[in-house]
């Protein structure tokens, strides 16, 4: 058991300044349950000398006590507050500090430039399963890159230069001008080149923060994506390209305007899209892979993990499946069950070679068991749609969109009509032998919950008994009376026929 506790996190940027609360339960389950911003925009309060101006300085404060007053209604039993390049770059930066100790009461730490990009790589590695990889963070006034390999910091480096300092020394306009944007790439290609460690890497590129998460949303609009979720969306070096010049095109009234854009980002979201798209030619990259998480996540998962003296999860993906099985309040023994007596059958079938998968497909059951008909906690008569719903609306850290949407599929099974009906949306994107290997492993999942319908865990073991030209035998293998058991398995087995084109006869025996 863990001590229950809210955490809160204040992430002071150069463009914006958000305070977030953790809530940890005794089943070291968390969930960001506060998350609030204000668009201070500091970094345009640093004079020419360097110097962050009063205004600035009385902007933060009352920033602060905005947060204060939130700090009331909660139970929050530490604070841990950052500064990131706004004012660790600033002269004056004392000054700042001295105020924020005798105008509020939190307690803010300038993190160093080393810090913050391990908070970034942090976050990262802790909510995908991603084993090497180069982050980007584009913050306002500062730019962090790392190289990861095998989920270990190898190299980093902190750029004094963001989105809005970008924007302020190459941009006179709203909009770059040709010249503009050629002096801009060159300054980027130049600095990116300055760091032996990043050259032709062929990794994915990873995109924190809030440009990227831009980007993300653009595209997605672009393109109708049909599933929701920024955490782990994938687009390639041409994606990229195809929303800077859809924006380039546009002046900021219109820009502004555009789905998916944040109105308060869109006069630097340029700068931003370019420092990434160099960054994705520098490394030859095939992919960019925009992450939900960043710096306060980082912070987050240091004080999380910490006490339990590690600074990584395991395994994410396992990690996040807790997560979900506790949140829903599921019964993990009984999904245990399902994905033991499913793995059985699945052995069997693959044995006598009435079915094909790979490892990957295995995966999926593997993760689909622990879901299985999630949405029966919301309601069990609409159990199969509200499983669906769920799994199609949130990110599973550690997975992919299409794996996440693979497991949807095969969770939510609830017969071959009712799978084509969720299909119809993303018709696009899936094809035919996918739908037909979504419906053989949800058909098993389905029959393997049959059998484990009382949850008395009677049914211990499943063989192929023969195999005939049009008809397959099952010995279910049982220890208490299996009535609900074989009643549910006779009533669901039509599913698997159907999906292997053969007759069950299932024998029950007992052990």
């Amino acid at each position: 058991m863990m001590k229950a506790e809210q955490i809160g996190i204040i992430d002071m940027g150069s463009n914006s300044i958000r305070f977030v609360v953790y809530d940890i339960n005794e089943k070291a389950c968390y969930k960001e349950i506060q998350n609030l911003k204000v668009v201070a925009r500091l970094s345009s309060y640093i004079t020419k000398e360097g110097i962050m101006s009063k205004e600035g300085i009385d902007i933060i404060i009352k920033t602060l006590h905005k947060f204060e007053e939130v700090l009331a209604d909660y139970s929050i039993s530490r604070v841990k507050g950052v500064a990131t390049a706004a004012i660790r770059n600033s002269k004056n930066k004392q000054e700042i500090l001295k105020a924020m100790r005798k105008y509020s009461n939190f307690d803010i730490k300038i993190l160093s430039e080393e810090e913050e990009a391990y908070y970034g790589y942090l976050a990262v590695t802790n909510s995908t399963q991603l084993e090497e990889g180069i982050t980007i963070d584009i913050g306002g006034g500062s730019t962090e890159i790392t190289y990861f390999k095998d989920r270990l910091l190898q190299h980093s480096h902190s750029f004094p230069f963001g989105a809005i300092t970008l924007k302020n020394q190459f941009v006179a306009g709203s909009t770059p001008t040709k010249e503009e944007w050629t002096k801009l790439t060159s300054f980027l290609k130049e600095s990116y080149s300055s760091l032996p460690w990043l050259q032709d890497k062929s990794v994915p590129v990873i995109g924190i923060g809030g440009s990227a998460r831009n980007l993300a949303l653009v595209h997605q609009n672009i393109i109708s994506y049909p599933l929701s979720g920024l955490h782990q969306y994938q687009m390639s070096t041409v994606d990229v390209t195809s929303v800077q010049s859809k924006l380039s095109g546009l002046p900021l009234s219109k820009r502004e305007k555009v789905d998916g854009l944040s109105k308060d980002r869109a006069d630097i979201i340029l700068p931003a899209i370019a420092a990434i798209e160099e960054l994705l030619y520098h490394v030859r990259a095939d992919e960019f892979v925009v992450s939900n998480k960043g710096l306060r996540d980082g912070i987050f998962y240091k004080l999380f993990l910490e006490p339990l003296n590690t600074s990584h999860f395991q395994n994410v993906t396992e990690e996040n499946f807790y997560q979900l099985s506790i949140n829903y309040s599921l019964n993990i023994t009984k999904h245990k069950n399902i994905a033991v007596l499913s793995s059985f059958l699945v052995h069997e079938l693959l044995h006598h070679e009435l079915i094909s998968l790979t490892s990957e497909d295995l995966d999926l059951m593997k993760w689909s068991a622990k879901v299985f008909y999630i949405g029966s906690s919301i309601h069990p008569e609409a159990k199969s749609q509200h499983t669906f719903y769920l799994l199609t609306n949130q990110a599973i850290d550690g997975l992919s969109h299409m794996d996440r949407l693979a497991v949807a599929f095969i969770s939510s099974f609830q017969s071959k009509s009712s799978l084509k009906q969720f299909a119809k949306p993303f018709s696009d994107w899936i094809n035919k032998e996918e739908i037909s290997k979504y419906e053989l492993l949800g058909a098993i999942l389905k029959f393997s919950h049959g059998l484990n319908a009382s949850d008395r865990n009677v049914i211990k073991k499943i063989k192929v008994s023969f195999v005939h030209k049009r008809t397959i035998g099952l010995n279910i293998f049982h220890t208490d009376d299996p009535f609900f058991e074989e009643f549910n398995a006779t009533k669901y087995k039509k599913h698997l026929e159907r999906v292997l084109n053969k007759s069950i006869q299932l024998t029950f025996v007992p052990i």
